[in-house]
């Protein structure tokens, strides 16, 4: 059995869209990925417009299970950081109006997820993500290649190929793995003296 994730690397001028199917065991496998332009010069809404009709297409033509966005984080560049969030907005809107579930996660996490380095660099995250796929080339832009990444570090990291192998796990795996989580989940707390 397996999940099928789309990421996002929202952006008003170019927005990375990438879908991976994830099977239990963690391995990921590429269903598409590609990157939706819109002009520099056109009005913000008419940018937003296009951005939204290419997720549509994405949306319609691969039908994920779950929607995974690259949080936006500030950055020195304020209109940047607006434009990225409108970009970012319009994507959890329309998994939302789906009814998918959806997830945002931050640049370091996807890098830490992918590479096992919070800071790796763009270089870093593409050679990952080629190597995970199979591919022979890291997808282009970055943006595409960011936006896998982000698909599979939603994966990985909120437990979809855990809870896709726990599907398929007998009773007795279940009732563990339960167990587990709740010894975890458990905390000891020690009073000091004042």
């Amino acid at each position: 059995m397996t999940t099928r994730v789309l990421g996002i690397d929202p952006g008003l001028t170019r927005c990375g869209v990438g879908v991976v199917d994830v099977e239990r065991n963690r391995r990921a496998s590429l269903v598409h990925v590609g990157v939706v332009r819109a002009p520099v010069d056109a009005p913000v809404g008419d940018r937003l417009a296009i951005i939204a009709r290419g997720i549509r297409e994405v949306l319609d033509a691969h039908a994920p299970d779950v929607v995974a966005v690259e949080r936006v984080f500030a950055q020195h560049n304020r209109s940047s950081v607006m434009g990225t969030a409108q970009a970012s907005g319009v994507a959890l809107m329309l998994a939302a109006e789906r009814g998918l579930a959806t997830a945002t996660h931050t640049p370091s996490e996807v890098k830490a997820a992918v590479t096992g380095y919070g800071s790796a660099d763009k270089a870093q995250v593409q050679h990952m993500v080629a190597r995970v796929l199979g591919l022979a080339e890291p997808p282009q832009p970055a943006d595409a290649a960011d936006a896998i990444a982000i698909a599979l570090c939603h994966a990985w990291r909120s437990g979809v190929a855990a809870a896709v192998a726990a599907e398929s796990s007998t009773p007795a795996q279940r009732a563990w793995a339960e167990a587990e989580k709740r010894t975890r989940g458990a905390r000891t707390y020690v009073r000091t003296p004042r």
